[in-house]
């Protein structure tokens, strides 16, 4: 019988470890390797500065050696360039060759691994080759490089192994995973980031064969709007931190190395460069300025690359939706662009010089990398429809004011220690230098070197002083950033959806009432205030969410009430998803109807499985309790975090295996399962692995909640097969033991049952419009299965009863069918959707 959740060991510290200890067991060939690895590492002297001497010839790959001796093609990954190598290679083949030897299999997991490995190098030798004449500096530093260590052989097998898990899983893996290898060949550009990256790519490649499959092309990038915005977040967070990567490597000589002197305002000296900078001009502007950034800590590299910073913090606003995100990464972005590309067109006037160029060191390598920033500005500006998520009023106006106070505050303490430490500068301070020196201590580092500093730390509580200010300041801003975008959405509709949440828990409303009070509703309010319609607006069409909610004896007067307020404001009305009541009544104010969808509902009280007709039933709950499979009742936004990642994977999963978007409107999401009078009933076995999901809305009558509607419903790919027929029965008796009256099993559209189909109804649609539903349901039968579903549910034997559209004008068809399949798809696209209008033709043909 399901009840509570459980809350000790099964989610606490010590399930994954008995998971780790699992995979332990069945990865012979990572434990070996390990072992391998530190046994090589100290028989040869290897662990404090590498291999060295003629072992190199054997350890470590590079163009000359692999040209010479093809043994460090398979040897590399046993030794390591220091101790970092070691205890950071160690520490990888925990992470990721004991889960993916378990998913490939010892065999396949070699063969990935030391295949990547080969093919990354032979790869990158080819490329240094190739590429001599063409991009000279890059292919010289890859040619007088070389690569040694587990990296390459571990990422290949990290790839293949990706292959074997679901579509979400697989997103998550290889989306970051690459983006970080292309970064760090791209920016970085060194023989060994190019290696593991052509490794990682043929892992890839190679993963579905060493499954046994054939590998796929993905018909879509993206699976929901949820996962677009965390593709396009990371997106602007790879363009800051590529950059970044480049300034603190002393060696960058990729491609893209460039835009570190674009985006970021100070280099990092040494003091070989600081003695060839000023040589005799130990005054210069120049030589005062790479005294400085020699000097240079954290805080001042923060500084210098704030702008990137920001992209960073703002970048998780675009993962949350946030449109105050969207606007600030936009004008951040396009002005960094701009900047940046002033100063190539400056530099190619020969108006600015000490900008490096990779490659050859023409006017091309340094155009090409503009692209980058360039295509991240397109990219927000063409899925501005994604970050649509506001703050409450106010938010921004406090983190403006409280930014403020802090910069004023730490002002005056630059002034006043100023003044007290005026010897620690060079010259001494003065009011007047301090002052003007004021600005430059919180805004980024800009044009170092055009001109010598007013002021020159040279004590060390000088040092923090200068330094520390501006860091201060822009951490504090940072937090307030990223704590503004934890801060509870807010849009107009709130305070009315609050109010519509009041009248429904004192009046009930039908079985679909409680999605009239999820986000994206309109709402109006009868005269009296005790009844409201929800609706949809798009196009001059107002969509109803099902039947109005409010004492039934005004149920006439607000269907009258919400028509009039349409058509005095040049709207058409139009109830959707209605049951037979409102038809008629509709019927009398003038309006016809289509049915549009079925309704199976099952009356609570006397539910029993037996009989025949349930056996499919009975099996699906004795299949789960031999496999250990129980139902466990729980509310979203109190469960563990290891079941809210789950539930996020199957949704996920399941939206990316589809042709088209995730459908909305009538048809709930994960948001929806956020509200606390939601219940969620999963089937979840021994280990915490939830198999299915399916929530369940309150439905009100007379002040209290009679009845449950069924929403959300989603199946793990590989998990319990039969979960949802155990969930809804166990829903079913559980809901019945706690003494509810029914369960609505909620509406299939654009399904019908056809030996309830009703033909002769008040308001019957034009022929030719039920004709369309049908080929539409039919189009979109291997999609979204509607059908498929009303014929699943029909095991529990239910109640049918139908649903209706209601229209008052046959004119407006045309603009209220647009408005229905816009409200349940509104992330469809151009191309999907001529995809599917010309399948709908071909069948209506």
């Amino acid at each position: 019988m399901p009840g509570k959740l459980p809350v000790g060991p099964r989610f606490g510290a010590r399930w994954p470890l008995r998971r780790l200890r699992r995979s332990a067991g069945r990865a012979p060939a990572t434990l070996t390797f390990i072992a391998l690895f530190w046994i090589l590492g100290v028989s040869t002297s290897s662990l404090r500065s590498g291999p060295e001497g003629p072992l190199l010839d054997w350890a470590a790959a590079s163009v000359n050696t692999v040209a010479g001796n093809p043994a460090p093609l398979l040897l590399c990954c046993f030794w390591a360039g220091g101790p970092a190598g070691y205890l950071g290679g160690t520490l990888l083949a925990l992470l990721a060759g004991l889960p993916c030897e378990r998913l490939l299999g010892t065999g396949r997991f070699l063969l990935a691994g030391f295949g990547g490995q080969i093919a990354g190098l032979l790869l990158t030798t080819g490329f240094a080759y190739l590429t001599s004449a063409s991009i000279g500096d890059w292919s010289r530093a890859l040619v007088s490089e070389s690569f040694v260590g587990p990296m390459a052989f571990l990422a290949a097998a990290a790839a293949a192994a990706s292959a074997r898990l679901g579509t979400l899983w697989r997103r998550r893996l290889r989306v970051p995973l690459f983006t970080l290898l292309i970064l760090l060949a791209l920016y970085g550009g060194s023989f060994s980031a190019l290696t593991v990256l052509g490794a990682a790519a043929a892992g890839a490649l190679a993963g579905p064969y060493l499954a046994g499959r054939r590998p796929s092309i993905p018909r879509r990038l993206v699976s929901s709007r949820r996962e677009a915005r965390v593709l396009v977040a990371l997106a602007v967070l790879a363009s800051a931190v590529g950059p970044v990567i480049s300034a603190l490597s002393s060696q960058a000589v990729g491609p893209l190395s460039v835009l570190q002197y674009l985006f970021t305002d100070v280099e990092v000296r040494t003091p070989a460069e600081l003695d060839q900078v000023c040589g005799d001009a130990a005054d210069s502007a120049q030589c005062v300025a790479a005294r400085i950034q020699l000097r240079a800590g954290p805080a001042a590299f923060f500084l210098a690359t704030l702008p990137l910073v920001l992209l960073a913090v703002f970048s998780d606003g675009l993962r949350r939706g946030r449109r105050f995100a969207w606007v600030a990464a936009l004008l951040l972005q396009g002005a960094m662009t701009v900047l940046a590309a002033v100063r190539i067109g400056r530099l190619l006037a020969g108006e600015e010089s000490g900008i490096p160029t990779p490659g050859t060191g023409n006017s091309v390598a340094l155009v090409l990398p503009m692209a980058v920033p360039l295509a991240v500005l397109v990219l927000l500006v063409l899925t501005r429809g994604l970050f649509s998520v506001t703050a409450p009023a106010g938010t921004y106006r406090q983190l403006a004011g409280t930014s403020a106070l802090a910069a004023v505050l730490l002002a005056a303490l630059y002034l006043g220690a100023g003044l007290v430490n005026r010897n620690g500068f060079s010259p001494a301070a003065t009011p007047g230098l301090l002052a003007a020196d004021l600005p430059g201590r919180f805004l980024p580092v800009l044009e170092v070197t055009s001109r010598a500093p007013r002021l020159v730390p040279e004590s060390l509580p000088a040092v923090l002083l200068y330094e520390g200010v501006g860091g201060v300041f822009w951490v504090l801003v940072c937090v307030l950033l990223l704590r503004s975008f934890l801060v509870p959405p807010c849009s107009p509709a709130t305070a009315d959806a609050d109010r519509a949440r009041s009248l429904l828990r004192a009046h009930g409303g039908s079985t679909m009432a409680w999605m009239t009070l999820w986000a994206g509703n309109n709402y109006w309010f009868s005269p009296s205030g005790n009844s409201y319609v929800a609706y949809r607006m798009d196009l001059g069409v107002a969509l109803s969410v099902g039947e109005p909610v409010g004492p039934r004896d005004e149920l006439h007067s607000a269907m009258e009430g919400f028509s009039a307020f349409c058509t005095a404001n040049g709207t058409t009305a139009c109830f959707y998803s209605v049951g037979t009541q409102v038809r008629d009544l509709s019927s009398g104010l003038g309006f016809s109807s289509l049915q549009v969808a079925e309704e199976t509902v099952l009356p609570l009280g006397s539910l029993e499985f037996k009989g025949k007709r349930f056996q499919d039933i009975r099996t699906a709950m004795n299949s789960a309790r031999k496999q250990g499979i129980r139902a466990q009742w729980t509310r979203y936004p109190a469960a563990p975090l290891a079941v809210k990642d789950q539930l996020h994977a199957i949704s996920e999963e399941w939206v990316a295996d589809k042709d088209m978007p995730e459908m909305g409107f009538t048809l709930g999401g994960l948001e929806e399962l956020d509200d606390p009078e939601v219940r969620c009933l999963l089937a979840i076995d021994e280990d915490g692995t939830v198999h299915a999901v399916t929530s369940w809305l309150p439905v009100y009558r007379n002040g209290a909640v009679a009845g449950w509607t069924l929403d959300f419903m989603r199946r793990r790919s590989n998990g319990f097969r039969l979960g949802m027929d155990f969930l809804i029965a166990s829903a079913a008796l559980s809901l019945q033991d706690e003494g509810f009256s029914f369960l609505s099993l909620s509406g299939a559209p654009l399904a019908r049952a056809e030996a309830e189909t009703d033909d002769d109804g008040p308001g019957e649609g034009p022929p030719v419009m039920d004709r369309l539903l049908d080929r539409l349901g039919e189009t979109l039968e291997p999609v979204y299965g509607f059908r498929s579903l009303l014929a699943f549910k029909a095991k529990f034997a239910p109640e049918y009863l139908p649903l209706f559209m209601t229209y008052r004008d046959p004119a407006s068809l045309p603009a209220i069918a647009n408005a229905l399949a816009r409200a349940y798809v509104p992330d469809l696209s151009l191309g999907q959707g001529l995809s599917l209008a010309r399948r709908i033709v071909d069948r209506t043909a």
